[in-house]
């Protein structure tokens, strides 16, 4: 299986396991389809399949019917059928190898566990500035409001100027 190329670091294993997981579901529902289209194919054949003559047995065969699509269904079926069979193939041709699966699971969860612990560092360190930010915010706010109610006593104890 060819990889493909990405634009982004850190999503190889959350990436290969979303797209085993597509595939597998893809290879589900075609399997799901051939199965629907067999039973389909069997029930048409069967409604519209000609009676068939026993050796002891005379049956008595309407002339005038129309004449039976069977062989019109029958290669509509058989196309149907064949082509989910070559998606059914090439689906599981695309799954990866089973020797392949362990050890790219266990290098992707190491290669996830590593930029996880990157990743909470970041975020303890982030986390600590701003704790430091907030502090001096709430020390600039602190020291505003004890100017302003400077500023508000200072203003009533003095005597207002009549104009």
């Amino acid at each position: 299986m060819g990889r493909r190329d990405r634009s982004w670091v850190g999503c190889e294993g959350r990436e290969e396991r979303g797209i085993m997981a597509d595939r597998l579901t893809q290879l589900q529902d075609a399997v799901n389809s051939l199965a629907d289209q067999f039973c389909n194919a069997i029930g048409v054949l069967q409604q519209c399949g000609p009676p068939a003559s026993f050796s002891n047995i005379q049956t008595a065969i309407n002339k005038d019917q129309p004449a039976n699509p069977t062989e019109e269904y029958a290669q509509l079926f058989a196309a149907l059928i064949a082509r989910t069979a070559k998606d059914i193939d090439v689906l599981i041709d695309s799954l990866p190898s089973e020797e392949s699966t362990a050890a790219l699971q266990a290098a992707s969860l190491y290669r996830l566990e590593e930029e996880n612990h990157e990743a909470a560092a970041r975020l303890e360190e982030v986390v600590y500035r701003g704790d430091m930010l907030l502090e001096k915010i709430q020390s600039a706010l602190a020291d505003i409001a004890q100017s302003q109610l400077k500023t508000r006593s200072g203003t009533h104890s003095q005597p207002v100027p009549d104009s």
